[in-house]
């Protein structure tokens, strides 16, 4: 039956994305069905959001379906199999002159709207609401299309497939834990010890392969390089007057060794003739970059890795709540700059020095923000049907931290919610941080998830009930924060008139003798439109 209703889902999102010949590439994440499409014309954003398995819509650098949890990793094989029959014709969009639904508009391809009150204008949809913000979104993403942020950008990429290995392990760790301090099941305990930490040990490995497939490398000299990194034997190795540890500089070694094997790699097939190709780059490629990565990346990378780790610890025994005041209010204008991509590789690096990045149940606050902030807009507007269904949609993702629907949908181009969900994150994210400088750390085995997903990994270094407790009360003071702030502050007088008002008929075209006779309206000061300007620039 489940394996039906999947095939179904997969069935179901097929055509709507414009058929197999429209979509280039297909992934998953913890989360969300990753598509690269075609000709983003052709698919139907909100016969998509109506499907009842689909939680939510995200348009990055692939067109993202949030299905959740569990049901991504299920469907995203049917969509594969359904894709590879390549049985569906793609759809031709409907008209020149009546845009596919879905389909991105220009500024020139916008009809300006006449003069007179119009529904929109007095009582704005959730439709609006989406049109406003996937304009924000694309704004912001052709602002991101700088060489540092696109780098950053393939940098997450890396780590984005290792995510499930990630959750798995730690999970494992976690249950493994539980066993150790209650005394059962010795006999399993190193068992699970070792299935726990057997990707960890390795994880420079995966990292290097990953780096020199996304820069244009072969995987194997990427991962062939950064297993250096790890092999017992540069223990006997002296670089800078030290000895060398296996491990040491972890998974940024990997990437400066792998990234280093990718651009060597290539240089070397311009020079070498192809007769002797398959002899000399792969040996030349792992030479070169092994002899560096050995004097050279693996001592520089670790003393980076050391600093991160004693960094991040001094931080927030010395300054958590503060820290943790803006990490949580700061992570979502972050996220729209596209510099939070960075924090990957710190994360990793914390989990593979600690076991767990303290800082992830901290960013996770900016979630429970945004849905304190979503909860008081559906309060604060009880006769706009259309934004209330929007957010009753989007919670579930949102309780599960995935936020985007909620912002782009929501907050971000209502203005002032986005502000005050930032605050509720922020009193989160402190009260998280402010536990860590009295000595109760709370971090997460893994990166990715967030919001309720994140209950099964998170760890510390007290008992797991403290742990767990310590995380739901930051979630709760940010949800009660977000609320609270949203409510209070989040929307002007007029806003809330404008957004709550009965929608009203647009008057009738002016005749010919009274064309020109009646002025244009005045925009109401505080109207949406006048909420949202601001934000027009943000970032």
């Amino acid at each position: 039956m489940t394996e039906d209703k999947n095939r179904a889902t997969a069935a179901a999102i097929l055509p709507l994305v414009g058929g197999a010949r429209n979509i280039t590439s297909i992934a998953h994440c913890m989360t969300r069905l990753r598509l690269g499409i075609r000709d983003r014309s052709l698919v139907q954003d909100e016969a998509l959001k109506a499907l009842p398995a689909v939680l939510g819509v995200v348009e990055d650098d692939t067109y993202q379906i949030v299905l959740g949890p569990g049901t991504v990793a299920r469907v995203t094989p049917e969509l594969e199999r359904l894709a590879a029959d390549d049985s569906t014709p793609t759809p031709q969009p409907e008209s020149p002159t009546a845009p596919h639904p879905g389909a991105h508009t220009g500024p020139e391809d916008t009809p300006q709207p006449a003069p007179g009150p119009t529904p929109t204008a007095l009582n704005p949809t959730a439709a609006d609401l989406a049109a406003q913000g996937a304009v924000l979104k694309a704004r912001q993403k052709a602002r991101n299309a700088t060489p540092v942020k696109l780098f950053l950008r393939r940098i997450a990429d890396i780590f984005v497939p290792l995510i499930p290995a990630l959750i798995g392990c730690g999970i494992i760790a976690g249950v493994n834990g539980l066993l150790t301090n209650a005394g059962w099941l010795p006999v399993l305990v190193p068992a699970l010890t070792a299935i726990a930490s057997g990707f960890m040990s390795l994880i420079a490995v995966f990292v290097g392969y990953n780096t020199a497939k996304e820069f244009g490398g072969t995987p194997v000299l990427g991962g062939a390089v950064a297993a250096v990194i790890v092999f017992p034997g540069v223990a006997n190795i002296t670089a800078f007057g030290q000895k060398l540890s296996p491990g040491q500089g972890g998974v940024l070694g990997a990437l400066a060794a792998a990234l280093l094997a990718a651009q060597l790699e290539k240089q070397l097939r311009r020079r070498i003739p192809e007769a002797l190709d398959v002899l000399l780059t792969p040996t030349l490629t792992v030479l070169l970059t092994g002899l560096v990565t050995v004097f050279g990346l693996m001592y520089a990378a670790g003393e980076v890795a050391t600093a991160i780790g004693a960094f991040a610890t001094w931080l927030l025994a010395h300054g958590g709540a503060v820290a943790g005041f803006l990490l949580g209010g700061l992570f979502l204008p972050l996220v729209m700059l596209g510099l939070h991509q960075a924090l990957i590789p710190i994360h990793t690096t914390l989990i593979q020095q600690q076991g767990y990045t303290v800082l992830l149940p901290i960013l996770a606050m900016a979630g429970a923000g945004q849905v304190g902030a979503a909860l008081a807009v559906y309060v604060r507007l009880p006769r706009n049907r259309s934004i209330r269904t929007t957010i009753k949609s989007a919670l579930p993702a949102g309780f599960l931290g995935v936020g985007e629907p909620l912002i782009y949908g929501v907050s971000l181009p209502l203005g002032r919610p986005f502000i005050t969900a930032c605050i509720g994150g922020a009193f989160g994210g402190g009260t998280v941080g402010l536990f860590n400088q009295l000595g109760d750390a709370v971090g997460s085995t893994a990166i990715g998830p967030s919001g309720w997903a994140l209950f099964p990994l998170v760890r510390g270094n007290h008992p797991l009930g403290t742990t767990v407790a310590v995380y739901a009360l930051g979630l709760a003071i940010g949800y009660v924060v977000g609320f609270v702030a949203t409510y209070l502050f989040g929307f002007s007088r007029q806003m809330r008139t404008d957004l709550n008002a009965t929608p009203q008929p647009m008057d009738p075209a002016p005749t010919a003798g009274e064309a020109g006779t009646a002025a244009p309206p005045v925009p109401h000061r505080g109207s949406l439109t006048d909420a949202r300007a601001p934000l027009q620039d943000a970032g």
